[in-house]
Formats: C-alpha cells, structure tokens, sequence
C-alpha cells in the first residue's frame, strides 16, 4: 500500500527536507582531505541537535551513524569511523536524514574531496544528479512510477561512454516511498524491467525518494562483513543522488531541495509547486 500524504503532512516532511538539506550544506564544507568520516557524522549530529530534529538513519537495522559516507568504490550504506581518512581526489557519497514530529526526510549528494579529479569522475557525478533530476520531472499527475524509472534510465543511456569502462546502474538498490517512515512501498528501480510492469499511478499526496546509483562499470554489488558497506564487484568508483519529492496538484515539490526544486525543475519546463513553508 502507498501513503498518500495530505498536505498538512507535506509541510511537515518540507521542514524535515530542509533539515537534510542543511545537513549536506554542513557536511560538504567539512568533507576536505584530513577529515574523518566520523568528523562528518559528527557534524551530521551537531545540525540535526540545532534543529530539534531526529536522525531517522541512527539505530535503524542498527546503524551506528547518522549519515552514510560512501567513498569511492563504495556505493552506499557506508559506516563513518575514524579510520577512514579523506584524501586529495576521493569522491564522497553522503547520505543523510532527518524526522521531524514524526515525518521523515531523506537525500544523498556526490561530494568531491580536494582537487585533482579525473574527468571522467566528474562526469559521472553530473549524469548521476542529472538522471536523478529526469526522474524528478516525470513526478507528473497521471504518469506511472515506471515513468520515473525510464526517465532515470533514458538519461544515462543517452550520456556518451566514459573514457574507461561504462556507467553501471546499480540493479539492488534505488529509491522508495517516504513518509511516516523512511523506507516505505513503493520500491523505485532506477531502470525498467517487464517483471515489475507499470507500477501505480502519480496521484497529489505521492511521495518518494529518487536516488540513482552509477558505476564506472559493473551494475553488481556485493556486501562487506559489516554487513551494510555496499561496495561494486569490479572495484570501479560510484556516485549516489538523492532527494524526496512530494506530488501535489499543483505539481512536484522537492521536499530536500532549498528552493524546493524551482530552478532544476524549470529547465524540464516544470513548474515545482508553492512551498507550504513561504
């Protein structure tokens, strides 16, 4: 069953949205080379106590952390601690989320640590944030979830193949519904597949969290013996984007987004819906 949230309870998951949204703004300046990831979680911590918020991500399944930091070869899912040192070239994924009375918010960002990236790096962080923003725009009235998962999938298609190897959509994970909890139905491939079909209509109060994640290569995951570090078989780097977008019958509201999805959305010549926040 899906929640369809009123619009009382948008608002509600706006205020959450813009909790993470200052999480990613904290994080991102702290992610330089010398930092820990257990530094970023802290700063995680330090936002989500100026806020009033709660970490929706801390205890759940029994993770030790607020957010995930995901570098690298790492895809998702991974633990901060201090000894894992940020250096001059990595690429950081960070995952992070917040509740607030009761209602969840939930994004992910590619950050990029000091200087001296490779281009094809870059440009695998771009067409990650950028298919992730196609499935945004095809958050309509009246489309289908798998419309949003062929949006994800035809924009990376499209892109030119990286230098060395091939983006890799990762098949075991991708987005979800959120509301009163942070992972709820419906599960959002971020490619299309028969077996799933066209999967229930967009209606206003449809909430999800849109998240793409690409390869350099291989689609294949695997596992590591913490049981959450979720790293690509081939060894190849990744990026990870997220936000959650509430339907309304005005449109799109990109509950995770500062401007709630205005200027992305306008160049898909989508008008995002009012901000209940002003």
């Amino acid at each position: 069953m899906v929640e369809i949230k009123t619009p009382g309870q948008i608002a509600k998951m706006r205020e959450a949205g813009l909790v993470v949204a200052a999480v990613h703004a904290a994080t991102r300046e702290a992610a330089v080379p010398g930092a820990t990831t257990r530094d970023l979680d802290e700063v995680s911590r330090k936002v989500l106590a100026e806020h009033g918020a709660k970490s929706n991500f801390l205890g759940y399944g029994g993770f030790p952390a607020t957010i995930c930091t995901s570098v690298n070869e790492v895809v998702v899912h991974g633990i901060p601690d201090e000894k894992t040192v940020l250096k001059d070239g990595d690429i950081i994924s960070i995952d992070a989320g917040a509740i607030v009375d009761g209602w969840h918010g939930d994004a992910a960002y590619t950050a990029f640590v000091g200087t001296g990236h490779a281009p094809e790096l870059i440009e695998l962080s771009r067409v990650t944030e950028e298919s992730m923003w196609a499935g945004l725009a095809a958050m309509k009235l009246g489309n289908r979830l798998v419309d949003i998962s062929k949006a994800i999938e035809s924009y990376i298609r499209r892109q030119p193949r990286p230098a060395t190897g091939k983006y890799g959509i990762i098949e075991d994970y991708g987005g979800h519904g959120i509301g009163s909890e942070m992972h709820m139905d419906p599960h959002l491939l971020n490619y299309v597949t028969r077996k799933r079909g066209k999967g229930p209509k967009l209606v206003p109060g449809f909430c999800l969290a849109i998240e793409p994640m690409v390869s350099l290569g291989t689609a294949q995951t695997d596992v590591l013996e913490d049981n959450w570090t979720v790293v690509t078989t081939d060894g190849t780097w990744s990026s990870h984007w997220e936000h959650s977008v509430a339907l309304t019958e005005e449109g799109p509201l990109v509950l995770t987004a500062v401007d709630g999805g205005k200027a992305k959305l306008a160049e898909y010549g989508i008008t995002a819906a009012p901000d209940p926040l002003g």
